[in-house]
This record gives C-alpha cells, structure tokens and sequence, in this order.
C-alpha cells in the first residue's frame, strides 16, 4: 500500500519528533524509518490493523473517513510536524481514518512494538504522545463544530479559506489551494457543484481572486465578515 520513492538521509532532524531531548532524539533514530512518497499515496486505510505512527516531515496529507452510502469526508490535512494514527497505535485498534499524501512528502514511521518500548523506558516521549492525542482530538472536535453549527454553506467555506492563511500573513493574503473543488466540498460537506458556485460568487463579490492555484484574499475582514461569530 506504501509507494514510498526513496529513503531520506538518516539525521537527527529526519526523525520527526519536534523538541524531544537530544538523547532521546538519537536513541529513536534505530527504530524510525523517513522515506518519500509521491501525491496520491495511501500511508495507511480506515479499518486497518495499526502498525505504527506516521509524522509528517514534509508536504501534508489529508484524513479522510468514509460513509455507508459511500461518502467522503475530509476531515483535516496534517502538515509538517503532526502526527497520525498515534491513539489507534498505543490502543492497538484499528486506525480511524485514511491517510493520504496530497502532494510530494516526506513521512517518519515508528513501528508500534517500538514505540510502545520506548514510552515504557522514556517519560518524556509519553509525554509527546499524550499530547499528539489531544491535539488530534481538539482537531477533530473543531472540524465537526465548524462543520456541523457553522451555518451557512458560504460561511463554512469562507471560514475553510480564512483557516488556511498563515499566521501574521500580510495583506493582501496570498495561499496555495492545493485542493480541488470535489476535495474542498468533502471537508465542508457540500457537493462539488455548490463549492464552484460559491467560489465564482465570492471572485464577483472580489472576495477572493484565483490564478491557478494561487488564491488570493484582498480584504480578510470582507471574508471575515460572512461568518457569524
């Protein structure tokens, strides 16, 4: 299921694990392994047994669920420093969610065996874990509040777009889209054509401007404007 395309340089910053101590940095080196992978690659699927812990590194990748009647729901894309499938891992149940690189990557796998050994001699890496699991859970809890009580349809789609800005962005704001329109319809869910419409509506209201993938946002406080607070 993997594709990776190549292994990336074994070094202390390849291993994924942000501000851990130098020395337990490099007592994780042996038992993690960071490869590449290309857009489109299933790093693991809902309903799979957990064999370990995915960091991303590099590029981000998106978390999606799938429904009974065969919908989709993204529920979040992970960038560089999160982690995945951490709770399915130390609970040894079977991951939630189905991972997917939504462009070029570069991934930290832990395998469980190892993670779970480690955590049972260093404090300070169950520390890093428990804290993994709570931001994946006030990740999921505000994506299905903003989701589920945002309101309207264009409000849930200008609050996407507004959440994707960098911090400090100057102004006029500019960012990569990334995403298709099918992809942005899963993660506020709506369909494909409902998600054109509002994104033509908001280019006549010069909410937003779009070359390409580059979307721009000249005024944040217009877009800002359509969500209710």
């Amino acid at each position: 299921m993997l594709a990776a395309t190549k292994q990336a340089p074994r070094t202390s910053e390849a291993i994924g694990f942000g501000d851990l101590s130098p020395a337990l940095t490099e007592s994780l080196q042996n038992a993690t392994l960071t490869n590449s992978y290309p857009a489109g690659a299933i790093l693991f699927a809902e309903g799979e047994g957990a064999r370990g812990v995915f960091i991303v590194r590099r590029g981000r990748v998106k978390l999606s669920v799938c429904a009974r009647d065969g919908r989709t729901l993204i529920l979040r894309l992970a960038g560089p420093g999160e982690a995945m499938g951490v709770a399915s891992t130390v609970t040894s149940r079977d991951y939630e969610v189905t991972a997917e690189t939504q462009e070029f990557c570069e991934v930290t796998f832990i395998r469980r065996g190892d993670l779970l050994q480690a955590m049972r001699t260093h404090g300070e890496l169950a520390l890093w874990v428990t804290q993994q699991i709570s931001f994946d859970y006030n990740s999921t809890c505000r994506e299905i509040r903003n989701l589920m009580l945002s309101g309207s349809v264009s409000e849930k789609l200008a609050r996407l777009l507004i959440g994707w800005i960098e911090p400090n962005s100057p102004s006029p704001c500019k960012m990569k889209l990334g995403l298709t329109h099918e992809e942005m319809a899963q993660m506020i869910g709506t369909s494909r054509e409902t998600v054109t419409r509002l994104m033509a509506g908001f280019k006549r209201q010069r909410l937003i401007e779009q070359v390409g993938a580059t979307v721009v946002i000249p005024n944040r406080t217009a877009l800002e404007s359509l969500i209710s607070q």
